[in-house]
């Protein structure tokens, strides 16, 4: 039995930082996609359960484990495929021993977060078998690729498991989709993956990744919107690392010094995202209408990266982006955490495709990578052969 699973990546087109002092924020899944196949491998000739592999086939990286080892460290391996449990302390000390002897290159030791991820999915969910992972997305750049992950492998090991079915076809041949009550399930194991990654994340991203389209966030409450019309973006990876971490503490740090000032900031992005929220789900039906509201989220955009700029969270490479765009009157903002990462670039609809190319070589030739994505498609899809 073989199963293929794909999730999308995300941006978040307005709210980043704001979002965690209160602020509205919205974020849309991309047509990148992190994909995930299952087999199922046959037990082995002493009758023992054969091992866990998983091959991430983009960094040509495999690693594999005998299941002796495993359920010696954490007990029965799958059948857990219910409503998932959070990961113990213990367990997460059981996973990191499992990592112990695996040869991950210093360079990639941030791969140790994905691998424990993955082995308490895996143990968790199924028995032996080997995953093999591609994916569109980069890494560490801020458009979600930790949350494919973790969605699009919850989604296969599920429905390996038959823990989940599918609802139907999703108009393309290969792919089918969820059901809405699977999909929540699948969430909720993608997130208790995405907490072994990231300790405390918000749940927006593996939210996005699962069900696809966009979400409003605030306070801890998600808002599904409904583009009425294809928003098209053209992303560019500036290559340029970032720690999260002391991005979001400098901007308290800022909040804390010019509390009035910073107030205001967070008030303004707060209104960015309630009316953008509002000006994706209007219904273009004209050239007219269709430059009007391509015009409008423009606009917020770009307020959104002025404030963005104030919050002290751009970089150089950000800056060198938004200057090469505007030569060509596109709009850019940084998404996620900023200090580089990635930056996105509204595409008009009825602009040129000449212009769109001029500008991803310009890009290009600072040593950036450019991707033309459709924003706010489909989530989680699965394929079985």
């Amino acid at each position: 039995m073989e199963v293929r699973a794909r999730a999308p990546g995300k941006i978040i087109l307005a709210g980043e930082h704001a979002v965690v002092h209160g602020s509205a924020a919205v974020a849309a899944a991309i047509d990148l996609y992190t994909t995930s196949s299952l087999r199922l491998l046959p037990a082995g000739e002493d009758g023992g359960a054969g091992a866990v592999e998983l091959d991430l086939r983009d960094s040509g990286l495999t690693f594999s484990w005998p299941c002796s080892r495993v359920r010696a460290a954490l007990g029965e391996v799958g059948g857990k495929a219910g409503a998932p449990t959070p990961c113990s302390p213990d367990e997460l000390a059981a996973v990191a021993k499992l990592l112990e002897g695996q040869e991950i290159p210093e360079a990639k030791i941030w791969l140790s977060a994905g691998l424990s991820a993955f082995l308490f999915l895996y143990t968790s969910i199924l028995g032996p078998g080997k995953a093999v992972v591609t994916s569109d997305l980069p890494i560490g750049a801020g458009l979600g690729s930790s949350a494919a992950f973790c969605v699009s492998m919850s989604g296969a090991l599920l429905t390996a498991a038959g823990a989940v079915g599918v609802a139907g076809g999703s108009g393309d041949e290969e792919w089918e989709l969820f059901g809405k009550d699977d999909l929540e399930l699948v969430n909720q194991w993608a997130f208790q993956g995405e907490k072994i990654i990231h300790g405390k994340p918000s749940g927006i991203d593996n939210s996005v990744s699962t069900f696809g389209s966009m979400i409003k966030f605030k306070k801890g409450e998600l808002t599904n919107l409904k583009s009425r019309n294809p928003v098209k973006m053209l992303i560019t990876d500036t290559r340029v690392g970032r720690n999260t971490k002391a991005l979001l503490a400098g901007v308290s740090e800022r909040a804390s010094r010019h509390p009035d000032a910073m107030a205001s900031v967070f008030n303004a992005v707060n209104s960015i995202s309630e009316e953008l929220s509002s000006v994706v789900e209007l219904a273009a039906e004209d050239e007219i209408a269709i430059t009007t509201r391509e015009d409008k989220l423009a606009e917020l955009m770009e307020m959104n990266q002025g404030l963005l700029q104030c919050m002290g969270v751009s970089h150089s490479s950000i800056e060198t982006v938004l200057r090469t765009t505007l030569k060509y009157s596109l709009v850019s903002k940084l998404t996620g955490a900023g200090g580089g990462g990635c930056v996105l670039t509204l595409t008009p609809t009825l602009s040129a495709h000449t212009v769109l190319e001029k500008v991803a070589t310009e890009l290009e030739s600072h040593g950036f990578r450019c991707f033309k994505v459709e924003v706010g498609g489909r989530g989680l899809q699965v394929c079985r052969a």
